[in-house]
């Protein structure tokens, strides 16, 4: 069973960016998007870049390294040139805490 893990203030990420937190011995980036947060790993599966770092338009995160592309809802890949999913993990916001599930 996954622990619910409290990584952050909802006002601490605002919409449009994305934070890296570290918890589990995992980086897990966090995305804002309009109000509704999402966390996947940090690291781009082509060649290890940061998303967290990347760009949101809407519900897809861009690598800033290479361009991939994925939905930060899923995971799964929605723009070369990574051709597998990052891990999705599940979240929940209680008041202003930011919990997710590792």
């Amino acid at each position: 069973m996954a622990d619910l893990v409290k990584v952050a203030k909802t006002n601490e990420i605002e919409p449009g960016q994305g934070r890296l937190v570290e918890t589990g011995g995992k980086q897990i980036a966090v995305f804002n998007v309009d109000g509704q947060f999402f966390a996947v790993d940090n690291t781009c599966t082509h060649r290890g870049g940061p998303l967290a770092e990347g760009e949101i338009s809407g519900h897809e995160v861009t690598c800033p390294w290479h361009g991939a592309r994925f939905d930060v809802r899923t995971g799964q890949v929605s723009g070369p040139p990574a051709q597998r999913a990052v891990a999705c993990y599940g979240l929940r916001v209680t008041g202003t805490d930011i919990e997710i599930e590792v």
